[in-house]
């Protein structure tokens, strides 16, 4: 099916597009989650994961990889398994997410751990952790598994990095793009990556998946954190939640970076101490504005989209690649 072979086509959202594309492949992708995530001894572990992965997520991750791997004219049946393998590792940190952060909601549903409790999120998350391994080691590819176990570890320790750096007034942007690059843009990359070598593509084609996949992800939550004080029916979070969590984005490191004496006192009071009064975030929105902190936010996920399309250049001509392209623009379409 073309980009545009429809009216009805054309105005679907890139990323649905992309679905329709792959719908057989998805379909596929869905009963595989179904019968691996099955447990003959602990019926809990399918109830937590199928709340969560039937919380109606874009599937955005597994995605690329199918795409990746289509794109570069893989034939065989082992994209369906590292697509799968992508959505456990992801679903498997989004339930350690949620703990670690105490969060009560996700996807505009309750979280796992409220709803059942901390032990049952942790648990299930490391069972979807090592059924991902069982997953990726069924395409028989040393690289493959090298990927994807590396992509696991750069996931924890950017989750560790930003434990510690956090409520730390002296995180610099290079820290957060750290801890971006952990944990949300190594699952990206690695996604569109082992699609590319699954499909033996040549170096060149798998290096621009993963140039892709890497910038997107960075993008992706850039834009994430912006909309934390622009506010959006899309993110399935209230505005000011991470000021409330006292994270240290990017809006806050830029607008400390050029705070004065005053300035500095209220965000050491609200983020490091995390004594929060009332008006304590309009203040805070306030001085993103003052300092341009919001726009050059802005302009750095606008940056990151425009190198995700510059690596999608080096590939072959393909409707999926213009997808992809699309869905470049559309993670950033919500702050342009």
């Amino acid at each position: 099916m073309g980009l545009h072979s429809s009216e009805n086509t054309a105005e679907k959202k890139p990323h649905e597009r992309l679905a329709q594309c792959l719908a057989p492949e998805l379909e596929a992708v869905s009963a595989l989650i179904t019968e691996r995530m099955s447990s003959k001894y602990a019926p809990r572990i399918p109830e937590v994961t199928a709340h969560l992965i039937g919380a109606g997520g874009k599937r955005l991750r597994p995605m690329l990889t199918l795409a990746a791997a289509k794109l570069c004219g893989y034939e065989g049946p082992y994209h369906i398994h590292l697509a799968t393998t992508v959505e456990f590792i992801h679903t498997a940190t989004l339930l350690h997410d949620d703990v670690v952060d105490e969060s009560g909601q996700r996807r505009g549903r309750k979280t796992a751990n409220l709803l059942w409790d901390n032990k049952s999120s942790i648990l299930v998350g490391d069972y979807l952790f090592a059924r991902s391994f069982q997953l990726m080691a069924d395409a028989n590819d040393m690289q493959i598994m090298r990927i994807l176990s590396n992509a696991s570890a750069v996931i924890a320790e950017g989750e560790v990095l930003q434990l510690t750096a956090a409520q730390d007034l002296s995180t610099t942007e290079e820290i957060y793009l750290q801890v971006v690059r952990g944990k949300t843009a190594a699952l990206f990359s690695a996604a569109t990556q082992v699609g590319g070598v699954l499909a033996k593509a040549d170096e060149p084609c798998v290096q621009a998946l993963f140039d892709y996949g890497d910038a997107l992800g960075v993008s992706f939550q850039i834009v994430d954190d912006l909309l934390d004080y622009w506010g959006s029916d899309q993110t399935g979070k209230n505005i000011g939640d991470d000021f409330r969590e006292r994270k240290l984005t990017l809006p806050l490191i830029k607008a400390i970076s050029c705070a004065d004496d005053a300035e500095r006192s209220f965000w050491e009071r609200t983020i490091e101490k995390g004594k929060q009064e009332e008006g304590d975030l309009e203040r805070a929105i306030a001085l993103l504005n003052k300092h341009g902190a919001l726009e050059k936010t802005r302009q750095e996920a606008l940056e990151w989209a425009s190198k995700a399309k510059a690596a999608l250049e080096k590939l072959p001509q393909h409707e999926i690649r213009e997808m992809l392209c699309d869905i470049a623009d559309y993670v950033v379409a919500r702050v342009k």
